[in-house]
């Protein structure tokens, strides 16, 4: 960093306040998403590990990055000793370098999720994801170290206050800048664009040609509030949106899939809460009278949450009833039971039926959660990309191209800027995750799902 003369008291304090309110927004932000992925049942999944492990970079960023940037950025010269100074930079780049492997290892498993779904979900397990992330962390050291081991010609020190800057030879800024940003990037954009072929040519093909079963509307039998047997339409299991146990990514039930055409959609899907039981009254009492207060608690919240998106077709019995003795039924039907009530479907609907459900929701779940992380790479990619560019072009032509150190200055804000605005992207995009960040603050920590 170039040196530059210091400024005035007001600017000081104005840059001040800002700064130490990005630190601590981010080091919150982040510590929320990684508390909402370890204590929600609904963000359990094993991909959502990612997640935790590029929030835990975020909050190093902000502990120890940032703070040491600001002083330098404040006093126009470094006041540490060199040996941090070193350890300082190499740290810089670790942990950049870290979240855009992080996101490029998010999209190869969106890809391979969308592309493989059931060969690549059923070897998705925590400890795959773990290993995975180590082998993230250890690419970026990879990438970080090199400025340790060899420091390069530096010539004599400047007279003056010392500074603190990254090796400043050509060929380390290009090969970090390839490393540490442009590489995964193409990787990315070639993975997105991937996944983009993949579901234009999934709509093409139509929810008909994709078959499931029960495609159209059929009478089934339901127990009205007497006890007799009524016909009520219930909606085709093809317009099905989400089971949240198939995976730990939201999707709104009701919601317009890409691709549905208007007949699918004037079919209204079952909740996500609903799910097939066998023709026992056990099954009941476990999903809905065994449950504890928070569990009750915390379901009743997210199905009510849900109905307000989509009010389901059929018409529950009382709430007492889900609790009640079971009803005479036809041998081979199946229950679809809610804290609302029941419903019974007739012999058709069995365990093919409920694997489609399944592979479905799982199927849509992934498509959601691939858009939220589409954003979130490219927010990363708009804040960084200005830094990294101007700082390759300073290597290519550093007496004609440089940059004015002011304006370099604010791209490398910039991308610090970043590590505070995925809590933000989940927030605004991800269902789940807004339950999860709403029970945190508004409810008492209890325990650890994880």
């Amino acid at each position: 960093m170039d040196h530059q003369d210091p400024y005035s008291v007001q600017a000081t304090a104005a840059i001040a306040a800002a700064i130490t309110f990005l630190i601590l927004f981010t080091i919150f932000g982040n510590a929320l998403v990684i508390l909402a992925v370890l204590t929600s049942r609904s963000l359990r999944a094993p991909q959502n590990l990612f997640l935790v492990s590029l929030a835990a970079a975020d909050i190093l960023v902000a502990t120890l990055i940032i703070p040491f940037s600001l002083a330098n950025e404040l006093l126009g010269y470094w006041y540490f000793r060199r040996t941090w100074c070193e350890v300082y930079l190499a740290l810089d780049v670790l942990f950049c370098t870290s979240s855009i492997v992080h996101l490029c290892a998010i999209s190869l498993d969106r890809y391979w999720a969308v592309s493989r779904a059931l060969e690549y979900n059923s070897k998705r397990t925590p400890r795959r994801i773990k290993c995975i992330i180590l082998t993230v962390w250890l690419i970026a050291a990879v990438i970080s170290l090199p400025p340790l081991i060899y420091k390069g010609d530096q010539g004599p020190q400047p007279r003056g206050r010392p500074q603190c800057k990254l090796n400043q030879e050509a060929w380390y800024i290009l090969a970090s800048s390839i490393g540490s940003f442009f590489a995964p990037c193409l990787i990315m954009i070639l993975v997105y664009l991937r996944i983009y072929l993949i579901a234009k040519r999934s709509n093409r093909r139509g929810p008909r040609a994709k078959g499931g079963p029960g495609q159209g509307e059929s009478k089934q039998p339901r127990p009205d509030h007497g006890g007799a047997l009524a016909s009520a339409k219930l909606p085709a299991l093809a317009s099905v949106a989400s089971a949240r146990e198939v995976n730990g990514h939201s999707k709104s039930t009701g919601e317009k899939e890409e691709g549905e055409t208007p007949e699918d959609t004037g079919t209204r899907a079952l909740p996500p809460s609903w799910a097939a039981l066998p023709n026992s009254g056990q099954g009941q009492k476990e999903g809905v009278c065994g449950a504890s207060p928070e569990d009750e608690a915390e379901e009743e919240e997210e199905e009510e949450e849900e109905e307000e998106e989509c009010e389901p077709q059929a018409v529950p019995v009382s709430p007492a009833s889900a609790c009640s003795p079971p009803l005479q039924q036809p041998q081979g039907s199946r229950v679809l039971a809610t804290l609302r009530g029941q419903v019974l479907l007739g012999r058709g609907v069995g365990a093919i039926g409920g694997q489609w459900w399944r592979r479905r929701a799982q199927l849509t779940r992934e498509k959601r959660f691939t858009f939220v992380l589409a954003v979130v790479i490219g927010v990363f990619v708009l804040c960084w990309f200005p830094f990294f560019f101007s700082y390759s072009l300073g290597a290519i032509c550093p007496k004609h191209c440089k940059v004015p150190h002011g304006l370099f200055q604010f791209f490398f804000w910039i991308g610090y800027c970043n590590s505070s605005l995925n809590p933000v992207i989940y927030t605004i995009f991800n269902q789940d995750f807004r339950r999860a960040f709403r029970r945190i603050l508004c409810r008492p920590w209890t325990q650890t799902a994880w």
